[in-house]
């Protein structure tokens, strides 16, 4: 089954756990264009109710960023 990509960014469609998630819980998304990777999240978020904090990280040598649920 091929990976569903997103024609505006050229990146997977990502499903994001935000129902599943508690206050203080993180999830890392490696993405070369973290301002875009950013956006969507964010406006899922809204979507979804909840509150998050985004940072563009370096993890185990991947760019990417960090998603925390904050309420």
């Amino acid at each position: 089954m091929p990976q569903e990509t997103n024609p505006d960014t050229g990146e997977p469609v990502w499903l994001f756990p935000f129902s599943g998630m508690g206050v203080g819980d993180s999830f890392f998304i490696p993405t070369l264009r973290p301002a875009a990777m950013i956006f969507a999240v964010s406006e899922e978020a809204k979507q979804a109710k909840v509150k998050i904090k985004v940072f563009t990280v370096k993890y185990e040598g991947y760019l990417g960023i960090r998603v925390w649920r904050v309420s």
